[in-house]
């Protein structure tokens, strides 16, 4: 139990207050992300542990061999085991150049038990627009998944080569879009204000809780790469919402403390969670922080013995209600409950997620 208590303990992530964060770490430039890459190709060189008849891996081996000025005519069928048909998947990164290189997954398609000690046959690489941006070529390594071997997945490190830039001249834009990564009005708002501050104009606009426009200055006109070094410098402090997360399966809470919780009184077992106005409580004790009672008889209170009793102040957050039930040895699981509880009463001001 007390092992139990003690890891759940670790597993709440109290926040006092929001700190502030860099623009970059919270936002992101439209325009400026990887791209996926895919693509379809011949592993050979295995030892006898490929697609064997496989028709299409037997067509394609035609192809390729017809392309390299091999002539199967008269040749109906063969098979060859040494011979896998695989699926590549690759991220091209936001800016990538020609002659830069990518790594590529390596995964097989067709009845291939192991792609160990095979070889990638030059293979092109398209995006969703279809054209080719890359051609990957090289070694398999196969990897491990820590107890067994997966033999039928693996990578080409730095196996494919950019056939082709991306991206426009960037510095010459006269418009630069934010995306916030979690949307918000208040960071939004705040984002804004902080930036025009910095920049000493009304350069930037929120058009929603998600997006912001940046018009380049004219201290900055043609000089995209410094003007956004500038913003993403910038420290904000992004509001969040009051949300309690709680997976059910591992006893974990996660919480910030801007969920509050209005007068209640709850009863689990016996224990008894009272939030009562700050009046009732002793003047000693702060506002919003727990003050912890062991009764044994109260007629005024409670009239049973051996009761656990303790009292919060109005616009108590979770946190001290949490606090406060470890300190009383309550497990993971009846504070879950209770916490489910609190919200189905309408006393938590907040959104309870249950994983």
């Amino acid at each position: 139990m007390i092992k139990h208590l003690i890891m759940f303990l670790v597993s709440v992530f109290l926040m006092s207050e929001t700190e502030a964060a860099r623009i970059k770490d919270i936002a992101n430039v439209r325009g400026v992300r990887s791209n996926q890459l895919v693509g379809y190709g011949l592993v050979v060189g295995l030892n006898g542990t490929g697609d064997g008849s496989l028709k299409y891996t037997q067509k394609s081996v035609r192809r390729m061999l017809l392309k390299l000025g091999v002539d199967l005519e008269g040749v109906e069928e063969f098979e060859s085991k040494n011979v896998a048909a695989v699926i590549l998947t690759a991220e091209l990164p936001a800016f990538a150049k020609s002659g830069n290189r990518l790594d590529v997954v390596v995964n097989a398609v067709g009845s291939a038990k192991s792609l160990k000690g095979g070889t990638l046959v030059q293979s092109p690489l398209r995006a969703a627009d279809q054209k080719v941006y890359a051609v990957a070529q090289g070694a398999v390594v196969i990897g491990s998944d820590g107890k067994a071997k997966i033999e039928t997945v693996g990578r080409v490190p730095n196996g494919a080569l950019i056939e082709r830039d991306l991206g426009d001249d960037f510095t010459k834009r006269k418009l630069y879009r934010l995306t916030l990564n979690n949307p918000d009005f208040t960071t939004s708002a705040r984002i804004v204000k902080s930036i025009n501050l910095e920049l000493g104009g009304k350069y930037a606009t929120a058009l929603d809780a998600s997006t912001i426009d940046i018009v380049a200055p004219p201290n900055y006109e043609d000089k995209g790469v410094e003007l956004l070094a500038t913003v993403e410098r910038i420290q904000v402090s992004p509001d969040i919402k009051a949300k309690v997360v709680i997976n059910e399966k591992t006893g974990t809470v996660v919480m910030g403390d801007a969920v509050q919780i209005s007068p209640v009184a709850i009863s689990h077992g016996d224990l008894v969670i009272k939030v009562k106005p700050t009046k009732s409580m002793s003047k000693k004790k702060s506002r919003g922080l727990a003050s912890l009672q062991r009764l044994n008889k109260d007629k005024e209170k409670l009239d049973f013995e051996d009761n656990k009793v303790f009292y919060l102040d109005q616009g108590s957050n979770v946190g001290d209600v949490v606090k406060a039930m470890n300190k009383l040895g309550v497990s993971p699981q009846d504070l879950i409950a209770i916490l489910q509880n609190i919200k189905a009463a309408g006393a938590l001001q907040g959104n309870l997620e249950i994983l």
